[in-house]
């Protein structure tokens, strides 16, 4: 069983503070030369493919508006005009992969293939089931948290967007076969589970956090007092220990800030909360989860973490233009589709082509305040948090129509203490969208950050996904 090397100060109402790892307090045996913080891996998951180029029976020639120019260098004329315009402050520190192809599995739907295959490399437990379809194995996210986390917590599995609709909701996450995972809807509940320790809060602590009278930073100050008076606590570790303190207040801030009174009262009850399609409030919702996402990784809670956005076919929410701030008439499934319907009935939205690049844009800009949240951690190494892992921003399609398994985006920042290239826009072995290799990028992406085959501690993780996938890693991606 691996140790977590992080602190968790205790304080009133059984209130627990876990704070990042302090080098300086570390016992001397187990400080090795060249000793980083240890890997993680964020995956942020959008539905219905995104706006590629193609033609379409509704539009017509649809231009390219997501993928680079050219392979090679990743700078800002490569990108201009493209959704990963928005990401060009960590184009530096971005690996964009073409060519990671998904098997085309009878999972009855496109919308199922994609969600329940993406973090899983796995076929359906029945085939053909549609809306009623289950994944027939583990998801990448709990396989690293399962051989990583300290004492083998559950990694985080966090949903945004309003709860239920197709495939029941939060469906990417899976312990096994056809054995969901149930998930954070909730941030607050998300953040406890972090600060709170296994245990959670007593009604005495929760009632003085959610009346605003005191944080959890207060609740374990004479502990933190002492901590912070230890005359062996280095310069580097007394700045992280404060950054973590500020995110933690920033986070309780900005939790509270958004709730009306009755909403306290419903969150004090442990209501869900931030059940709406409204897509402006959506982009709040995944906001939040985020900075618990950053939060949960920079202090140690766990070391992988999923992040679903919107139902299975994310048939709910309506996005705001991102020029205006305006909603747009259609929810994102319509919009994918180009029609006015779940299907390939309805009437077809005029310009929806471009509608789908301004969501695209909108899933951008919620991915950069992830990076932002990851980039503002220190780290003893005196590198930034980011560059320890990855954050992996990833799609259920390559496209809207005709929701192809094949091209699936994935965007990656950070490179898991230099293990995978950066800056760079690549294309994966196979070429022509032929080769089945989405196994083998889930395999690169495990073994990056320290999964092993057979949890043997040894061997990186090369076989992960359906047997009937070609096995290994992309090593194309190494650096």
């Amino acid at each position: 069983m691996k140790v977590s090397r992080r602190w968790v100060l205790r304080g009133l109402g059984g209130v627990a503070l876990a704070l990042p790892v302090l080098e300086s307090l570390k016992p001397r045996r187990a400080i090795a030369a060249g000793e980083v913080t240890e890997p993680f891996a964020i995956f942020f998951r959008q539905a219905c493919g995104v706006a590629a180029a193609g033609t379409t029976d509704e539009i017509g020639a649809e231009p390219e508006r997501f993928w680079p120019k050219n392979l090679g260098a990743l700078d800002a004329g490569n990108v201009s005009g493209r959704a990963l315009d928005e990401l060009n402050a960590y184009l530096d520190r971005m690996l964009v992969v073409k060519n990671i192809n998904m098997q085309n599995f009878n999972y009855g739907d496109g919308h199922a293939r994609g969600a329940l295959q993406g973090l899983t490399a796995r076929g359906p437990t029945v085939e053909d089931a549609a809306g009623d379809s289950e994944a027939a194995g583990e998801s990448i996210d709990h396989r690293i948290g399962r051989e990583l986390n300290p004492s083998g917590q559950d990694s985080l599995f966090l949903y945004a967007g309003k709860s239920g609709g197709w495939l029941g909701g939060p469906c990417i996450s899976y312990r096994g076969p056809a054995q969901r995972r149930s998930s954070h809807h909730d941030p607050w509940a998300a953040y406890q589970a972090i600060v709170g320790g296994d245990t959670g809060l007593s009604p005495e602590a929760r009632a003085e956090l959610v009346g605003r009278q005191k944080s959890v930073n207060d609740l374990v100050r004479g502990q933190l007092d002492q901590l912070m008076s230890r005359p062996e606590l280095s310069k580097n570790d007394r700045s992280r220990v404060a950054l973590h303190l500020a995110s933690v207040r920033d986070l309780e801030l900005a939790l509270t800030c958004k709730l009306a009174e009755n909403e306290e009262l419903a969150l004090q009850n442990q209501a869900p909360g931030y059940d709406t399609a409204e897509g402006d409030k959506v982009i709040d919702h995944v906001k939040l989860q985020m900075d618990v996402a950053a939060l949960a990784v920079a202090c140690g809670h766990t070391r992988a973490v999923a992040i679903q956005v919107g139902s299975g076919n994310d048939g709910a929410n309506r996005y705001p233009d991102p020029a205006n701030g305006q909603l747009m008439n259609d929810n994102f499934h319509y919009i994918s589709h180009r029609r006015s319907s779940h299907d390939a009935n309805g009437a077809v939205i005029a310009g929806s082509d471009v509608l789908h690049h301004k969501v695209d844009v909108q899933f951008a800009r919620m991915f950069k305040h992830l990076l932002d949240r990851l980039d503002g951690y220190d780290t003893p190494d005196g590198k930034k948090l980011l560059h320890h892992g990855l954050a992996v921003w990833y799609n259920d399609n390559g496209n809207g129509p005709p929701h192809s398994a094949k091209n699936i985006p994935y965007i990656i920042a950070g490179s898991a203490n230099g293990k995978l290239k950066q800056g760079q826009y690549i294309e994966a072995s196979g070429g022509d969208n032929k080769a089945l290799n989405h196994a083998q990028m889930l395999n690169t992406i495990g073994a990056a950050v320290g999964a092993t085959k057979n949890l043997d501690g040894t061997t990186p993780l090369d076989d992960f996904g359906d047997p009937s996938l070609p096995g290994g890693r992309l090593t194309e991606l190494l650096v």
